[in-house]
Parts: C-alpha cells; sequence; structure tokens
C-alpha cells in the first residue's frame, strides 16, 4: 500500500474519532439544556459538524443516547483510582461522590428515555453497576481501614442513595442535589455511625 494512502487512511481515522468526541460533548451539553429529544441539527452545529456525519457515526438517537451515557459512567469510574492515587481515602472518597453526583444530577433529562422501554438501553443498567459498583467499593474500604468512615455502609447504598438525591424535584436544581449529598457525605463519618437495635 503506498505511503500516502496509509497516511490518508490515518487522518481520516484520526478526524472521525475527533468528530465522535466532538458530537459526544455536543451531544451532553444539548441533552442537559434541550433534552434527548432536542433537533439533530442542534448538536451537530455545536460539534462543528454535517447532520450527516452524525448520523454516520449515531444512526439512531438511542445510539447517541447510550454513547453519552456509557462515556459519562466511564469517565466516572476513571477517576476512582486517580483519587486514591493523589488523595487520602476519606478525601478520595468525597471527592468520587461529588463527582458521582455531578454525573448523575446533569442526566435528569435522560432518565425518560432510559425508562422508554426501548431494548438499546437494556444493557446500560448492568454497565452502571459493573463499572461504577467496584470503584466505589475500593474507595469505601480504604476510607473503611482509615477508621475515618462507618462501617455500616455498602457501595450498592451509596450509589442508589445519591441517584435518589439526584431525581428531580419540583423547583429544584443540580445544585440542590449536589447539597443534599454533601449531607450525605457528612453523614458517612465515623462519628455519625448509630448503634442498631
Amino acid at each position: 500500500m503506498p505511503k500516502n494512502t496509509t497516511e490518508r487512511q490515518r487522518r481520516q481515522r484520526v478526524d472521525a474519532q475527533r468528530n465522535v468526541g466532538s458530537l459526544l460533548d455536543a451531544a451532553k451539553t444539548t441533552f442537559a439544556t434541550s433534552g434527548v429529544d432536542a433537533p439533530a441539527k442542534e448538536i451537530a452545529e455545536l460539534a462543528g459538524v454535517g447532520v450527516g456525519t452524525l448520523y454516520r457515526h449515531f444512526p439512531r438517537r438511542s445510539d447517541l443516547v447510550v454513547a453519552v451515557l456509557r462515556r459519562g459512567i466511564d469517565a466516572c469510574a476513571d477517576a476512582g483510582p486517580a483519587l486514591s492515587a493523589t488523595h487520602d481515602p476519606a478525601t478520595a472518597l468525597a471527592q468520587w461522590l461529588d463527582r458521582y453526583t455531578a454525573f448523575v444530577a446533569t442526566k435528569r433529562g435522560l432518565a425518560t428515555a432510559l425508562h422508554s422501554g426501548d431494548p438499546a438501553f437494556d444493557a446500560l443498567p448492568g454497565y452502571f453497576w459493573e463499572r461504577l459498583g467496584p470503584v466505589l467499593d475500593e474507595l469505601l474500604e480504604a476510607a473503611k481501614a482509615t477508621g475515618e468512615i462507618r462501617a455500616d455502609v455498602s457501595a450498592k447504598d451509596l450509589l442508589t442513595a445519591v441517584a435518589l438525591l439526584c431525581h428531580p424535584a419540583p423547583d429544584t436544581d443540580p445544585e440542590y442535589s449536589q447539597r443534599m449529598v454533601g449531607l450525605l457525605i457528612d453523614g458517612l463519618g465515623r462519628n455519625a455511625e448509630r448503634v442498631r437495635p
């Protein structure tokens, strides 16, 4: 294969990856402001590409929604080890929970799509637990080992509690959810532990 053909193919792959990244960023922003039913043109324009490029990479709306959610889940999961490497266990746990809260709170508009019955979303709950559960479990166990965090809480407890606190209530915004999760995090302290009957 001629060298110039190989180089052209490499550039095309790089361009395609850049387009996908731009589309996912634009979709995340657009979904947060205009909802998952926002016009494809709005997403494509924000990404700086044509609508044809959007449909080439994401033929169905559900493909785009799934890709945005998986990317957010992956980023949240990947943050766990990085936080553990640079912070004490209790701080790493609190900062990860803040990041998880921001992820869940900004996905308010996606809940309707996820519960639409579209089979394209069937694998997402499993992927969510598979990626985030072990990360939070490691952060939580490290914090428990220091004696700073109460021992009677699990990763499933926290993932579920934060998701529930981020469920939109009338006249609230994501900042309200962040504040409520802050109260939850404060309650994780060892001195907050109670003896159960």
